[in-house]
């Protein structure tokens, strides 16, 4: 009794002129739809049957980042968070290293407007990583030193010589390029000897 239960009964199926029904009148359906589209373009212009308006881009993170900076000096420091957690999502959707660094800056200041930097410095130096990998995808030299420079302010030992190693690795053919990535060595020298 368990398995007949269990068995669905099979459609039947529809005749052919059933089926010339549903097949005509699908398409006198659609052939309404476009008919009203066209007679909406010759009355209303074509601007009537736009479907999607352009959505306006985000505000970039340097914009999201003042706030930041506002509400810190305002000393409302939930407030300097929640603007920082809008900050961080705005230059983590731009795909832009530059606003990773502003970000992961603005955190620091937070940080130190706090009680304890340390679980600030954590956060920012996981942020500087990403604004380093994003340089070498982009292959900016700048954005790896910018980055690396940060990094070396944490004393992260390990995130500067990554950065010293993607920096030369992107700057060998360019001469310019060369030459900050020599100055940048130079300058986290204490932390990575050449």
């Amino acid at each position: 009794m368990a398995a007949s239960l269990l068995v669905k009964p099979l459609r039947e199926r529809p005749s052919p002129d059933q089926m010339l029904v549903s097949w005509e009148g699908g398409i006198a359906m659609k052939g309404s739809w476009l008919l009203a589209a066209i007679l909406i373009t010759a009355v209303a212009g074509p601007q009537a049957v736009a479907i999607r308006r352009p959505v306006a881009p985000p505000a970039p993170a340097a914009r999201r980042v003042d706030h930041v900076d506002q509400a810190a000096a305002e000393n409302d420091m939930a407030g300097a968070m929640r603007a920082w957690s809008a900050a961080h999502r705005a230059a983590v959707a731009s795909r832009r290293w530059q606003d990773l660094i502003e970000v992961a800056d603005a955190y620091r200041r937070i940080g130190a407007a706090s009680t304890s930097s340390e679980p600030f410095d954590a956060t920012a130096r996981r942020i500087y990583l990403a604004a380093v990998e994003r340089a070498r995808r982009d292959g900016s030299v700048d954005g790896v030193i910018r980055a690396g420079d940060a990094l070396s302010d944490l004393g992260d030992v390990a995130g500067v010589a990554r950065s010293l190693r993607i920096a030369r690795t992107l700057a060998s053919r360019d001469p310019d390029a060369q030459a900050d990535v020599r100055a940048f060595a130079a300058r986290v020298a204490d932390l990575v000897p050449p």
